[in-house]
């Protein structure tokens, strides 16, 4: 393996768009997360629903702002890094990006103000309709990414003129093969980072505190545990069946990939379902394989004589890498499936009555926090690396898209990202630990007055000064 500019640009967008995709795959499931604590504030008048937005916001606001410089970076590099790749797609996916910043950037930026620190400010319908509009914005961004990068997976709408793709059709650019099934499963998949990582912060909190606290101390954890666990409890199976459903548009459109994937090498009906296997690319077999036989072929083709296409199916310049792409589909759908174990015992530990006391669930619940973000990584490592040696599947192979640059140049601004990122996403994970180790104010502490009060600094409940809450509290009623 040579470190020459192509794999070193490779290594650079990787580790970029690792350390992006976090961001907004939390805030994403974030912003929809705190419309649904405002609704059920209007809806109820109960001030927990308030105080648990005024405790997500502060997280959402790091993490947006964490995500958006992420993003910039990551635009610069198309340029710098793959202007081959520019000039081949930017008829088609120029205006695509355009769309994004047009439709979701621009109503980001005019109600995300408002959301942050118009409580004082703006009517609370109002507030609550710029919260919806952030959350909206989200979604939009994730739909124009999403299919821009789905037509580098499925390109359609497009022809050839002159070494370049120039759009013929825009609604098949747009709504390519892939795309409807690729957004509803990284919508879901954002959703369920949320609520994994609401759930194991307030899991983390109740531990903190014994369960025969006062219970204004723990009722803002238990709330937020519990409505998390409820939507991953519902919504963990309806991600398992929208990944189905994309397995066999990725069986119909990226034949090779979902070949990575299996690990499969010959074409074949009653292929086995390989739980474990250690791929051999130069042998082209798989060693020490572990399967159970024929149901691989159910699960792909929905028919237990289904034909599955090998790797050997192409020639070996034109197959993905196997390993990650192997591995990286099994830890994704193991993560799964452990999403799914932990929303069926939450319903037990409900019918019990010892959800928010099982101390061993609550240590799960809070091992699981990380389990979107690690979902949501594996999940674009099977994308990604899967539709290698293209960056356009069929069209433009990866070593065409690199910029004439020298190695050194790659290296140099590798090093410098590594430096930044270092520093800025330190940084900005200190303060993120901060307030998680804080947590939301019990009610208690949410006075009639203070509603009206204006924070001390952006971010800040009422009665926090630079240096934390200034000691003020008020007392409980006789």
């Amino acid at each position: 393996m040579e470190f020459d500019a192509l794999l070193l640009s490779r290594i650079q967008f990787a580790f970029t768009i690792a350390f992006h995709i976090i961001f907004p795959a939390f805030t994403i499931g974030l912003a929809s997360w705190l419309a649904a604590l405002e609704f059920n504030w209007l809806r109820t008048g109960d001030p927990l629903y308030r105080n648990l937005f005024r405790f997500w916001v502060k997280v959402f606001a790091v993490s947006f702002g964490l995500g958006v410089v992420s993003g910039i970076v990551m635009s610069y590099q198309f340029g710098t890094n793959w202007s081959r790749f520019s000039e081949f797609t930017g008829n088609v996916l120029g205006p695509v990006i355009a769309y994004e910043v047009i439709t979701a950037f621009f109503l980001e930026a005019a109600f995300l103000g408002i959301m942050l620190f118009g409580w004082e400010r703006v009517g609370d319908r109002l507030h609550f309709f710029a919260t919806c509009m952030v959350a909206l914005g989200t979604l939009i961004s994730a739909f124009w990414i999403l299919s821009a990068n789905s037509w580098m997976q499925t390109p359609d709408g497009f022809a050839i003129e002159n070494g370049k793709a120039v759009p013929v059709d825009w609604f098949k650019v747009v709504f390519n093969p892939s795309f409807p099934l690729r957004y509803a499963h990284m919508v879901m998949g954002c959703y369920l980072t949320t609520a994994f990582a609401v759930a194991g912060m307030s899991a983390w909190m109740l531990l903190r505190h014994p369960h025969d606290a006062p219970a204004a101390k723990l009722a803002a954890s238990r709330r937020s545990m519990s409505m998390a666990l409820w939507f991953a409890t519902i919504f963990v199976p309806v991600q398992i069946l929208i990944g189905d459903l994309h397995g066999l548009g990725v069986l119909k459109y990226q034949p090779t990939k979902l070949a990575a994937i299996e690990g499969n090498w010959d074409r074949m009906a009653n292929m086995p379902l390989r739980l474990f296997a250690l791929p051999d690319e130069v042998a082209e077999t798989n060693h020490y394989e572990i399967a159970v036989p024929k149901i691989g072929s159910w699960v792909l083709t929905h028919a237990f004589d289904g034909v599955v296409p090998g790797l050997k199916d192409v020639a070996p310049n034109n197959r993905p890498p196997v390993w990650p792409v192997f591995f990286s589909f099994r830890i994704m759908v193991a993560i799964g499936f452990a999403m799914l174990g932990v929303g069926l015992w939450s319903l037990y530990l409900r019918w019990k009555g010892t959800l928010f006391t099982n101390r061993t669930f609550l240590t799960v619940a809070m091992i699981m926090t990380p389990s979107g973000f690690g979902a949501v990584l594996f999940g674009w490592f099977v994308a990604e690396i899967g539709r290698q040696p293209y960056v356009v599947y069929g069209q433009l192979r990866t070593a065409d898209a690199v910029s004439p640059v020298m190695a050194g140049a790659v290296t140099a601004s590798l090093l410098i990202f590594i430096a930044v990122y270092a520093f800025v996403f330190g940084f900005g994970s200190y303060y993120l630990a901060k307030l998680l180790r804080r947590g939301p104010d019990p009610v208690e502490d949410i006075r009639g007055d203070d509603l009206g009060k204006k924070p001390k600094r952006p971010l800040s409940v009422p009665d926090e000064g630079i240096e934390g809450r200034s000691g003020h509290r008020a007392q409980p009623a006789e």
